[in-house]
């Protein structure tokens, strides 16, 4: 079998483009020490406030009801290009 690295390349050249984007973002998060630990910090476990609980439940039902705005609306309004992959 070939060496660990000859294998990655091996295994990386049979990837579909989004997949070789997951495998990118993985090693990517292996490498940076600040992105490992991001990964690995635990939930928060804050308690939410009744009035926090219910602002949640107005915005979710607003949502299922159509009357949110798309993400890419909210991006062009604040000018953020989406990230392309």
């Amino acid at each position: 079998m070939a060496n660990p690295e000859e294998h990655a390349h091996e295994l990386i050249d049979q990837l579909a483009p989004n997949e070789i984007s997951a495998v990118v973002n993985l090693l990517e998060v292996m490498i940076d020490p600040l992105a490992r630990s991001i990964a690995n910090a635990p939930m928060e476990d804050e308690e939410i406030l009744s009035e926090t609980s219910a602002e949640l439940d107005a915005a979710h039902a607003s949502t299922a009801c159509g009357e949110g705005i798309p993400h890419e609306e909210i991006l062009r309004k604040f000018g953020v290009k989406k990230p392309s992959r």
